[in-house]
């Protein structure tokens, strides 16, 4: 039985830019979620007439540029805000000293992907990627089923695709649910090649869909590496 929306945030930002009588398509475009999740977060509203006489397309209800640039604007520092607490979040927690959180942190900084919305770590270590998984359960309060898995698989090793699937599921103790669509034999040009070989259970990433996690562990690395990087904020 559902009690509420996965992500409560975007649920929130949702509802408020509906408010201010943001199109649906629009708003799926700034959450990055369906347009039939927006409206089915949003369907309630109802529109002012002019909110929907601003909305209108073409010679009956030109948009006007002004109030574009000036709605992004608001947005944009909106994000940016919500972006500062999630980060304050992080710092605060790693003034906590907990080591795992820590090595989690840490190990983004170094291998983990810099966007804007999620989560994505990729390794070939079996022991990177149980510790990376740890810190997401442990420390980030992650449910597991939320973590998605997906491979980058060699073929040729002996080894069947279930085979290798299965290794890492059963490795970092995640569900049958988890698993993404994979690459199959697709070289690194850093490989020469030789990745088949030397990785027979290829390569491995783990990824969740959450921005304020995702700028939690921005605030923790800079609390930890005590520097401060404005960049993250945009």
């Amino acid at each position: 039985m559902r009690t509420g929306p996965r992500d409560r945030v975007k649920h929130r930002k949702a509802r408020e830019l509906r408010f201010e009588g943001t199109p649906y398509k629009r708003i799926a475009a700034l959450l990055q979620i369906s347009p039939a999740t927006a409206l089915a977060w949003t369907k309630d509203i109802e529109l002012t007439s002019q909110q929907k006489q601003a909305n209108l397309r073409g010679p009956n209800g030109p948009l006007n540029p002004e109030r574009v640039r000036r709605a992004a604007a608001t947005w944009a520092a909106r994000c940016r805000a919500f972006r500062a607490v999630c980060q304050a979040d992080g710092r605060e927690t790693a003034r906590n000293g907990d080591p795992l959180h820590l090595a989690g942190a840490m190990l983004y900084w170094a291998e983990g992907a810099k966007g804007r919305h999620a989560i994505q770590f990729t390794n070939s270590d079996p022991r990177m990627l149980v510790l990376f998984r740890r810190f997401l359960t442990e420390s980030l309060g992650v449910e597991r089923e939320r973590i998605c898995m997906t491979m980058n698989v060699y073929t040729g090793n002996g080894l069947t695709i279930d085979q290798i699937e299965r290794y890492w599921l059963d490795l970092l103790d995640l569900p049958k649910s988890s698993v993404r669509k994979h690459a199959i034999n697709h070289m690194p040009t850093s490989s020469s090649g030789r990745a088949k070989n030397k990785l027979p259970y290829g390569v491995c990433t783990l990824r969740v869909s959450n921005s304020w996690m995702l700028q939690h562990i921005y605030g923790a690395i800079q609390e930890y590496a005590g520097f401060e990087e404005p960049a993250w904020l945009r």
